[in-house]
């Protein structure tokens, strides 16, 4: 399953590091940020909850950058 959550990030390497701790979650099959467009894809790995998954997700992105939003 996939799906695009609308993001809020003040920079592109903001955003870099954003995806990088998205793709380091578990359930998180890929994921990528537009910083431009401030829209994250996910993709999903079989199975997984996604919204417990995005949870997981948004206290990661926390913890590399702590003024980012994503909205579920």
């Amino acid at each position: 399953m996939k799906k695009t959550y609308k993001i809020d990030v003040d920079c592109a390497a903001c955003a870099d590091k954003m995806e990088v701790a998205a793709n380091k979650t578990k359930g998180v099959k890929e994921a990528s940020v537009n910083f431009m467009l401030l829209k994250m894809k996910v993709e999903f790995e079989d199975g997984a909850d996604a919204d417990a998954v995005m949870q997981e997700v948004r206290k990661n992105c926390k913890k590399v950058e702590d003024d980012c939003e994503i909205f579920l």
